[in-house]
Protein backbone atom coordinates (compact mmCIF):
# COMPACT_ATOMS: atom_id res chain seq x y z
CA UNK A 1 0.00 0.00 0.00
CA UNK A 2 0.85 3.71 -0.51
CA UNK A 3 1.48 5.99 2.28
CA UNK A 4 -1.79 7.71 1.50
CA UNK A 5 -3.60 4.58 1.62
CA UNK A 6 -1.47 3.70 5.40
CA UNK A 7 -2.44 7.34 6.07
CA UNK A 8 -6.27 7.41 5.49
CA UNK A 9 -6.80 3.99 7.06
CA UNK A 10 -4.95 4.70 10.34
CA UNK A 11 -6.92 8.30 10.39
CA UNK A 12 -10.25 6.82 10.09
CA UNK A 13 -9.42 4.57 13.19
CA UNK A 14 -7.93 6.95 15.09
CA UNK A 15 -10.56 9.57 14.58
CA UNK A 16 -13.27 7.32 16.42
CA UNK A 17 -11.07 8.08 19.56
CA UNK A 18 -12.69 9.53 22.49
CA UNK A 19 -11.07 12.56 23.25
CA UNK A 20 -13.49 14.82 24.56
CA UNK A 21 -12.69 14.61 28.24
CA UNK A 22 -8.64 15.49 27.28
CA UNK A 23 -7.90 19.20 28.73
CA UNK A 24 -4.52 20.29 27.59
CA UNK A 25 -2.10 19.68 24.77
CA UNK A 26 -0.54 16.12 23.71
CA UNK A 27 0.99 15.90 20.04
CA UNK A 28 2.04 12.35 18.63
CA UNK A 29 4.15 11.86 15.32
CA UNK A 30 4.02 8.63 13.82
CA UNK A 31 6.80 6.95 11.85
CA UNK A 32 5.74 4.40 9.40
CA UNK A 33 8.61 2.39 8.34
CA UNK A 34 8.50 -0.39 5.49
CA UNK A 35 6.07 -0.64 2.32
CA UNK A 36 4.34 2.68 2.62
CA UNK A 37 6.60 4.55 4.58
CA UNK A 38 5.94 8.17 5.56
CA UNK A 39 5.19 10.24 8.85
CA UNK A 40 2.34 11.99 9.84
CA UNK A 41 0.77 13.57 13.41
CA UNK A 42 -1.82 13.60 15.42
CA UNK A 43 -2.41 16.50 18.17
CA UNK A 44 -5.25 16.48 20.76
CA UNK A 45 -6.27 19.89 21.76
CA UNK A 46 -8.93 21.01 24.62
CA UNK A 47 -10.95 18.10 23.33
CA UNK A 48 -10.26 18.11 19.62
CA UNK A 49 -8.32 15.51 17.35
CA UNK A 50 -6.04 16.64 14.46
CA UNK A 51 -4.60 14.55 12.53
CA UNK A 52 -2.45 15.29 9.12
CA UNK A 53 0.14 13.54 6.88
CA UNK A 54 3.35 15.15 7.81
CA UNK A 55 6.03 15.64 10.56
CA UNK A 56 5.58 17.97 13.84
CA UNK A 57 8.59 18.87 15.38
CA UNK A 58 6.62 20.31 18.72
CA UNK A 59 5.52 16.64 19.43
CA UNK A 60 5.40 15.38 23.08
CA UNK A 61 6.69 11.26 21.68
CA UNK A 62 7.20 9.85 18.77
CA UNK A 63 6.55 6.35 17.46
CA UNK A 64 8.32 4.23 14.81
CA UNK A 65 6.84 1.23 13.32
CA UNK A 66 5.48 -0.75 10.60
CA UNK A 67 1.98 -0.09 9.28
CA UNK A 68 0.79 -3.29 10.33
CA UNK A 69 1.98 -2.84 14.08
CA UNK A 70 0.33 0.39 13.98
CA UNK A 71 -2.96 -1.15 12.81
CA UNK A 72 -2.84 -3.13 15.63
CA UNK A 73 -2.61 -0.77 17.85
CA UNK A 74 -4.91 1.56 15.97
CA UNK A 75 -7.85 -1.38 16.27
CA UNK A 76 -6.60 -2.20 20.30
CA UNK A 77 -5.68 -4.97 19.27
CA UNK A 78 -1.85 -4.76 20.35
CA UNK A 79 -0.35 -3.19 23.75
CA UNK A 80 1.81 -0.69 22.73
CA UNK A 81 4.13 -1.64 26.05
CA UNK A 82 4.79 -5.26 24.87
CA UNK A 83 5.40 -4.14 21.54
CA UNK A 84 8.11 -1.62 22.85
CA UNK A 85 9.59 -4.07 25.07
CA UNK A 86 9.70 -6.04 21.81
CA UNK A 87 11.54 -3.87 19.93
CA UNK A 88 8.28 -3.67 17.35
CA UNK A 89 7.57 -0.40 18.25
CA UNK A 90 9.87 2.59 18.83
CA UNK A 91 9.91 5.45 20.93
CA UNK A 92 11.12 9.04 21.32
CA UNK A 93 10.19 11.54 23.60
CA UNK A 94 8.38 11.74 26.68
CA UNK A 95 7.92 7.91 27.68
CA UNK A 96 5.29 9.09 30.09
CA UNK A 97 3.27 11.55 27.24
CA UNK A 98 3.51 7.97 25.20
CA UNK A 99 2.04 6.15 27.71
CA UNK A 100 -1.12 7.98 27.39
CA UNK A 101 -2.24 6.97 23.87
CA UNK A 102 -3.46 4.05 25.64
CA UNK A 103 -6.59 6.34 27.06
CA UNK A 104 -7.55 6.99 23.30
CA UNK A 105 -7.56 3.55 21.84
CA UNK A 106 -10.49 2.36 20.10
CA UNK A 107 -11.65 -1.28 21.48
Amino acid sequence: MSFEQNFNNLKEIFMKSDVIGYNGKLAYQFNITGDGDGTFYTEIKDGKLIIEPFGYDDRDAGFTASYDTFLSIAKGEADPIKLFLTGKLKVDGSIEKALEIKKFITH
